[in-house]
């Protein structure tokens, strides 16, 4: 459920930039937190 509620909030900041390096820094985070979940699950 955390890792649904995660992407969820990842994908509206996505909607959210302005830039092309905006959209960088957000897709980066997004990687990050899909890692940490990742993590966290095994």
């Amino acid at each position: 459920m955390t890792k649904l509620i995660t992407t969820a909030a990842l994908l509206f900041s996505l909607g959210a930039c302005a830039t092309i390096e905006g959209a960088g820094e957000d897709i980066e985070a997004a990687g990050e937190a899909i890692s940490e979940e990742a993590r966290e699950a095994s």
